[in-house]
């Protein structure tokens, strides 16, 4: 893992060359009074670093025989007592392959030596203000040595351009902890499956969703779960998870947990009673054709404009047949009129952010997939318990998501083990898997 690191470092510091970038560790945030929130590293400098304590900066200095620098906490044994052992000044080093570190307390002295004699800084202005007030005093302080022959840089590029970039395409240990994350996922959506029940709340899902993910070693979830049933599926981004659920209903899960950093986010949904009715299923299948068309077209050299118009089409056909919007189909696209029903795009990037960096537009123009970029695909269609369509299909909510790795040839779906077909879901819900 150490060597994959490196890796990162030296594709970074190339395409900064010359420059020095500079990255914040993620700052600790208070919940209340002394208590903080759970820490999690900022993901493009643990990208970097594999180092994820707080009060830490990372420098990578092109223009340097060590360019790679870690600022980190010293060690403290009366702190450690409280809050665990600390890497300190020589495990930066010897442990994460610094160069050189500092304390951190030494930064606001040190920084403006490494910033000089550089034209360009790689840093994300307005991302963290605090840590914006450090470097500009920094710069202010390297422009002050001006009498003396010191070169000040001249511009501050965003760190983005080049780390995001580098993050976008996914090495084969990033996959791996990818499907590790999505295989755990796997099994917890298969036990929500196998013990939802009419009756239940639907945070009890939630919490075998959690408790499964921590059993197999996630971290965490990878953002917080989505479990909505009956008309709260029809609710894109419903979070409270405290309806108890009703025979008849239909339970959208929308989780994936992480591994060692990398996402998996996957959406189910099943009839909470194990049996889909006949509108239930009618809309069920649409959707999950869409998918599977969607798929089909995530491939190297398309765009996400194309994966996303493969399900429109899909959704827009299949909600004419039912006459749940007006035909002909080419009009309903071009006047948007699934959009009530489907209103938001079909994929986004995924990595070490659910959302995961990357541009999806270059010079202007849908930029082509790659191989090696991993992207969500996820049509859904939610109907509200009020719209103007027949009685059996209000208050239905459908969105089926899928991880997807891009490759030179087929698409390789990395949670094609978590059941989705009709068959497949009422054959869990049914306590026969």
């Amino acid at each position: 893992m150490h060597n994959e690191f490196k890796e990162r470092r030296e594709r970074v510091l190339a395409a900064i060359r010359p420059g020095v970038l500079v990255i914040a560790s993620a700052p600790l945030a208070i919940r209340n009074n002394d208590v903080e929130h759970e820490y999690r590293q900022d993901s493009d400098f643990f990208y970097l670093t594999g180092f994820d304590e707080p009060e830490s900066v990372l420098v990578l200095n092109s223009n340097s025989d060590q360019p790679f620098t870690l600022f980190v906490r010293s060690r403290d044994p009366e702190r450690e007592v409280w809050d665990g052992a600390r890497a300190g000044i020589e495990g930066a080093v010897s442990d994460f392959g610094a160069d050189v570190a500092f304390p951190i307390g030494e930064l606001a002295q040190k920084l403006p030596d490494v910033l000089q004699n550089t034209e360009r800084v790689f840093y994300r202005l307005g991302k963290d203000r605090a840590f914006d007030d450090t470097l500009l005093t920094a710069l202010d302080r390297v422009r002050a040595r001006a009498r003396l022959g010191v070169i000040c840089p001249t511009s501050i590029v965003d760190s983005a351009t080049v780390v995001h970039e580098s993050r976008l395409k996914k090495s084969e240990l990033e996959i791996r902890a990818m499907q590790r994350a999505v295989d755990i996922t796997r099994d917890a959506h298969v036990q929500a499956m196998a013990h939802a029940s009419p009756g239940m709340f639907e945070y009890e899902v939630e919490a075998i969703l959690r408790g499964v993910f921590r059993r197999f070693g996630s971290e965490r979830p990878a953002y917080s779960p989505i479990v909505g049933s009956g008309p709260n599926a029809t609710v894109l981004h419903y979070h409270r998870n405290d309806r108890r659920m009703q025979a008849g209903d239909l339970l959208l899960i929308d989780a994936g947990c992480e591994f060692d950093y990398y996402a998996s986010d996957v959406t189910r949904t099943f009839p909470v009673s194990g049996t889909f009715t006949s509108a239930q299923r009618a809309i069920y299948q649409l959707v999950l054709d869409a998918q599977l068309a969607s798929i089909e077209l995530t491939r190297a050299g398309r765009t996400f404009d194309e994966v996303h118009a493969a399900s429109v089409e899909v959704i827009t056909s299949g909600l004419v047949a039912l006459g749940i919007i007006q035909g002909p189909v080419d009009v309903a696209i071009s006047e948007l009129r699934y959009k009530p029903y489907f209103m938001h795009k079909t994929s986004h990037y995924l990595g070490m952010d659910v959302h995961d960096v990357g541009a999806y537009f270059v010079a202007g123009k849908p930029r082509p997939l790659e191989a090696g970029m991993v992207i969500t695909v996820e049509p859904g269609i939610y109907i509200s318990h009020n719209a103007p369509v027949a009685e059996e299909y209000r208050g239905i909510g459908v969105r089926i998501e899928d991880d997807v790795l891009v490759t030179n040839d087929r698409p390789v779906v990395l949670s094609e083990a978590i059941p989705k077909r009709v068959d497949e879901i009422e054959r869990v819900c049914s306590r026969a898997a």
